[in-house]
């Protein structure tokens, strides 16, 4: 089968190369044909070598989807030509997250979806909803895990406030998945055509970091001095310090990102005072997925698509995404 390997970390080290076909499933597995990939700040990480537990060579890409071909014994909410999502985490398919559940991730240290077949245990790759495409299929498993369990974490119901910080995958997904709830969405954009778009999706106010760099306070005076439920802290070092500024009492800072960095000050004072909630994730389980899946299906939301790419523009498609300036999803088209 052919596959895109990442013989080390450096983005000229992609290569195309042809490995064995995998066996037939075995127990409870399934062997899936894969059609898309969608990249997230991971893999950008592993290919520049700043992600520890990466191993070289390796298949890139934690996020894909495919045509499920064959399954094995044991089987029996999956068949032959079922579109499916597949879990990144490997193992992880419920529960709470242990060393080595969350440890085990495809594209890191175990091979990713740039490959013609992969073979997954069942329980982690979820049926995706007749309404999306490969892309968007693709697009579903880490930034809608991910948003999913930051309004569930934080106990978020129709009419609490969230902001979500930029217009990247993450933060679209969860916005989209907010107001599918009745939330209030706050969007956070260096961009004021970004805003707009976000406010297209449902957001209903916006604030430009660049021309509001203290965007806490528009927040504050958009929530009538109270401050918001969640803020969803996908950036990492430069905004950190404002999102605990930006939160209600009692509300919770969700930390998913470090595209401006991993190391943060923290107000330890404005944390006890106000009984904040700081919950640190690593995505979720198959299960966490397969409820964001059902939310997606019921309520007929898209993922947003910044661009596809094709396989012989990996680099140039890893590049732009690194500059974080796209809008929503950036995704491969797995054709050989």
């Amino acid at each position: 089968m052919h596959v895109i390997e990442l013989a080390r970390p450096d983005t000229k080290a992609f290569q195309r190369v042809v490995r064995p076909d995998p066996a037939a499933p075995g127990d409870r597995q399934v062997l899936v044909r894969m059609r898309a990939a969608s990249l997230n700040f991971i893999d950008v990480a592993v290919v520049r070598g700043h992600y520890p537990a990466a191993s070289y060579p390796n298949i890139p890409v934690a996020d894909g989807a495919g045509e499920v071909v064959e399954v094995g014994a044991g089987v029996t909410h999956l068949k032959a030509g079922d579109r499916v999502a597949i879990h990144p985490k490997a193992i992880w398919v419920g529960g709470r997250p242990t060393r080595e559940r969350a440890h085990i991730m495809r594209g890191v240290t175990v091979p990713g979806s740039l490959t013609e077949y992969q073979l997954v245990d069942a329980a982690t790759a979820v049926r995706a909803p007749d309404h999306l495409t490969w892309a968007e299929i693709a697009a579903l498993p880490i930034t809608f895990t991910t948003g999913w369990s930051s309004l569930k974490m934080a106990d978020i119901n129709a009419g609490a406030t969230i902001v979500v910080l930029g217009t990247g995958g993450a933060s679209l997904s969860t916005l989209q998945l907010a107001k599918a709830q009745g939330a209030r969405v706050i969007v956070t954009s260096s961009s004021d055509d970004k805003i707009e778009r976000a406010k297209a999706l449902g957001a209903d106010a916006g604030v430009n970091y660049r021309t509001t760099p203290d965007w806490h306070e528009r927040v504050l005076d958009l929530t009538d001095g109270v401050g918001a439920d969640l803020v969803f802290e996908a950036a990492g070092t430069d905004t950190f310090p404002r999102s605990i500024k930006s939160v209600r009492q009692g509300g919770t800072v969700f930390t998913i990102g470090f595209r401006t960095g991993g190391v943060a000050e923290l107000d330890l004072m404005a944390v006890i005072v106000n009984g904040l909630r700081i919950i640190g994730t690593n995505t979720g389980s198959a299960d966490d997925l397969r409820e964001a899946v059902r939310a997606v299906a019921s309520t007929g939301l898209r993922p947003v698509i910044a661009q596809t790419y094709g396989l012989d523009q990996i680099e140039a498609a890893y590049e732009a995404f690194a500059k974080g300036e796209a809008f929503g999803k950036t995704v491969f088209d797995i054709a050989w």
